[in-house]
């Protein structure tokens, strides 16, 4: 291991567009479908629930946040619909499989979906039974990344020091609690999220590809 991460035992991963590559195309499948949702709910055109679900997305952390404050949306239901998606875009990634088995330590999914979903594309990417436990929305209460209460409920949960902790994320947004907290932080940028925070420093390393940095920083244990 690379000595700047030999400090790391805990190894934290988002799930949608990092542990597969947003090319995979299953958030925009989810989005249409959120916005559909928003449009039955509401009675309303797309234009209109376009503007609502991103307008939540931007003051609550996610889209069901907002519903569940303002319309009493029950989650169970919402995150049901949301992530009834077409998951062939995605397949099995033998060379990420093999780096995260050789990571020392313990390995969590922490991610704004529910763990049904998680589960599936867990599955679909060949990582069934990698990761210790999956994290969700459920877990947070309802209080989504970035909200500062998930970050610090994970490490409750799960017993985590922060300052032994990686967390990789696409939305560079959901890295500056973490770093807050004493978390080594990871972006991967795909595309999916530019970040509009003038100031990086919350930003430990910027990486376009989780298996080919993975196997990069583990080079030295060879």
């Amino acid at each position: 291991m690379q000595a700047a991460l030999s400090h790391v035992r805990n190894w934290i991963f988002d799930l949608d567009n990092t542990l597969y590559p947003a090319s995979g195309d299953l958030w925009s499948q989810i989005d249409a479908k959120i916005g559909a949702y928003v449009q039955t709910l509401l009675n309303c055109g797309p234009e209109e629930a376009h503007r609502i679900q991103k307008g939540y997305f931007h003051s609550h952390g996610t889209t069901l946040s907002g519903l569940m404050a303002d319309h009493g949306v029950d989650p169970h239901h919402y995150l049901d619909a949301v992530h009834e998606v077409d998951l062939s875009g995605i397949e099995t990634n033998f060379a990420l499989a093999e780096a995260l088995v050789r990571l020392p330590g313990r390995k969590l999914i922490f991610t704004n979906a529910n763990a049904p979903y998680a589960v599936k594309v867990l599955e679909r990417l060949g990582l069934g039974g990698t990761f210790e436990a999956v994290h969700d929305i459920h877990a947070t209460e309802y209080r989504p990344k970035p909200d500062p209460a998930a970050y610090e409920g994970l490490c409750a949960a799960f017993d985590l020091d922060p300052r032994a902790s990686l967390f990789v994320e696409d939305m560079a947004r959901n890295l500056k609690p973490a770093k807050a907290i004493g978390m080594t932080t990871v972006w991967i940028d795909n595309g999916s999220e530019q970040t509009a925070d003038a100031d990086r420093g919350f930003i430990d390393y910027t990486i376009t590809d989780l298996g080919d940095w993975l196997h990069q920083i583990l080079e030295d244990q060879e």
